[in-house]
């Protein structure tokens, strides 16, 4: 392909590729899942300008919401309200089928949002869209993507594509830092079984010199007073060995 065929693209692709690009080093330098995600709502306004305030719902293994993210705290009281009402963009696209899409062009007077739709119209918002999280998971999904806008009809032409990519950037991430998480605690648990390891063999070397013994019968011994007192093996070691010349 040519230079002067690609210049003839679309606006919208060149659009996106910048953003997308912007999006990925920005994620590369967050330090941490809630900054991430804060660069996401971010991407996301850049990338649906007609979306006035953006944010990202969760939720939690009990079912319930939270929103981790937002581009301005109206956002966040939007979501709030739809937690409360249990009805809402992010409820609707989170129960989906397929790519688990939600949009309405008139809050006021949708009846799929019947109670949060007036609700968000008191608030200035008067046409929302949103996306859920993990497109190929069976609903319901972990969240959604939500735009809001002032205007009626604001998001009906909105590049719904950018909407779905960024979804799946999103659930990228969240993936990318729970693999992350899961890692830490496993090496945290590795790291303390070590410890406790050599702990252990500290205190049953302090039993084996006092009284004479072989090394199973110092261990039975912190094992039978470990049992006896519903106390962890580990911390029964770290007391012989913690004051093992007051024993």
């Amino acid at each position: 392909m040519s230079a002067d065929e690609v210049s003839a693209g679309p606006s919208g692709a060149h659009s996106w590729a910048a953003e997308f690009s912007a999006l990925a080093a920005a994620l590369d330098s967050a330090t941490s899942r809630s900054a991430a995600l804060e660069r996401i709502v971010a991407a996301g306004a850049a990338l649906l300008p007609a979306a006035d305030v953006v944010s990202i719902s969760l939720r939690r293994a009990d079912g319930s919401f939270l929103t981790p993210a937002w581009t301005a705290p109206l956002a966040q009281r939007l979501d709030e309200l739809q937690y409360l009402l249990r009805e809402g963009p992010c409820v609707l696209a989170s129960r989906r089928a397929g790519v688990g899409m939600f949009e309405s062009s008139d809050l006021g007077t949708d009846p799929l949002v019947s109670q949060w739709g007036p609700a968000a119209v008191l608030e200035g918002v008067r046409s929302a869209l949103a996306v859920g999280l993990f497109a190929h998971e069976d609903p319901p999904r972990i969240g959604a993507i939500n735009f809001f806008s002032f205007r009626r009809g604001a998001l009906a032409d909105a590049d719904r594509d950018a909407a779905v990519v960024l979804a799946a950037h999103t659930a990228a991430v969240l993936h990318a830092y729970d693999d992350a998480e899961a890692a830490e605690r496993e090496n945290a648990n590795l790291r303390e079984a070590l410890r406790n390891r050599d702990l252990i063999g500290q205190a049953k070397g302090i039993l084996m010199e006092r009284e004479g013994i072989g090394e199973d019968a110092a261990f039975d011994i912190l094992r039978s007073v470990s049992q006896r007192m519903n106390v962890k093996l580990s911390e029964i070691a770290r007391t012989v060995t913690g004051r093992h010349s007051e024993i």
